[in-house]
């Protein structure tokens, strides 16, 4: 049976427990002050779910924190690969999050808009166009075409584009784990994602405006 048989979850509440700190174990505990405490400053999203496994969630805090504020990459080009993420897999806590940042970062409010509703995205840099380019071909192909690569591995090194493959990894596995448990969008975040009415989102190539 396919998932259109069963039917898309519609439920606007949670499917799993979302613990507050003062009902958490001492594992628990331990792990949420982690996070607290260092760049995120809360915890929100998939760590509301993965908290249930105490191992899980202090190894997934770990890489996410390395993912996101560690990488050769600038911050407006990983953001751009984030909500490039969050548009293929719907997901509107990816969305609602890092679209606000990836716009504070420097990521063009048009462009923005032609991603979040599944547009030929304009790019006025080349850079961008490639970032773009080699998240949309890994999330719908599993691959990436050898100029993509070339292209990616001159301007950011060997490193780079490594550390942009897991990017694309480590926040599909947080739409994974949002749209799985539908964990709700934080508080003062807004809405989420424009629904497109797919269970995945094709993105269409882009192109770089002289």
């Amino acid at each position: 049976m396919s998932m259109h048989d069963y039917g898309f979850p519609v439920s606007p509440e949670a499917r799993i427990d979302l613990p507050q700190p003062e009902d958490m174990t001492a594992e628990q505990r331990a792990v949420h002050d982690a996070v607290v405490s260092g760049p995120r400053g809360r915890m929100v999203g998939p760590l509301r779910a993965v908290i249930h496994s105490p191992e899980l969630a202090d190894k997934w805090q770990q890489l996410g924190a390395l993912i996101r504020y560690r990488t050769v990459l600038p911050e407006a080009l990983k953001e751009l690969a984030i909500v490039v993420c969050g548009r293929r897999w719907n997901s509107d806590v990816e969305w609602a999050v890092h679209s606000r940042i990836a716009k504070a970062a420097g990521i063009s409010a048009t462009v923005l808009d032609q991603i979040e509703n599944a547009k030929a995205v304009q790019f006025s840099s080349q850079p961008e166009h490639e970032i773009y380019e080699f998240t949309r071909f890994l999330l719908q192909h599993g691959q990436v075409p050898d100029a993509i690569y070339a292209a990616v591995r001159q301007r950011w090194g060997d490193r780079g584009v490594v550390e942009l493959t897991g990017i694309v990894g480590y926040y599909t596995m947080v739409a994974m784990m949002v749209n799985t448990h539908l964990i709700p969008v934080p508080e003062g975040e807004g809405s989420g994602i424009r629904p497109l009415g797919a269970a995945l989102t094709e993105l269409p190539a882009s192109e770089v405006r002289a």
